[in-house]
């Protein structure tokens, strides 16, 4: 038994079960230095801003663009259990932009991306529509917008 009471030998089990991916070779890409690079922010947290957002279960899996300067963001996380007091405090807890801003400033970042992307974190066993579909989407606009360093966070 782990830590949070999962059983390490089925998630173990589990885990044997799921196809791996096979990706094309990739080019090496020597990274940019941090304060040379455009940082966006990837959250599984359902953001969105007012509208239809995400839908319950586990088979939305398009994505919500999200501008640097929105303000006005809730939180798609449908689950009883989850806590959403941390994020009505503050926002930053699940999207930082305030602090990649200020990292900006600082110049220890180049610069903080125009658009940060937003998905759902309930999906389905394989993923195969984020792996196949509309993540590489996502990811081709930020290539697009010239985003280096993507900031991945959660709920």
């Amino acid at each position: 038994m782990s830590i949070f009471g999962k059983d390490d030998k089925a998630i173990a089990k589990f885990s044997e079960t799921l196809p791996i991916p096979e990706f094309p070779q990739c080019d090496f890409n020597a990274a940019k230095p941090l304060n040379a690079s455009k940082v966006a922010i990837v959250t599984t947290a359902a953001l969105h801003q007012d509208g239809a957002g995400f839908a319950l279960g586990d088979s939305d899996h398009h994505y919500e663009t999200l501008s640097s300067s929105a303000k006005n963001l809730k939180l798609g996380h449908h689950s009883v259990n989850f806590d959403r007091g941390g994020f009505a405090a503050d926002m930053n807890v699940v999207f930082p932009i305030d602090r990649l801003q200020e990292m900006a400033s600082a110049g220890i970042i180049g610069a903080v991306a125009k658009n940060h992307y937003s998905f759902a974190g309930n999906q389905s066993a394989t993923v195969s529509e984020i792996r196949l579909d509309s993540g590489p989407d996502c990811a081709k606009r930020m290539l697009d917008e010239q985003v280096d360093v993507v900031l991945l966070t959660g709920t």
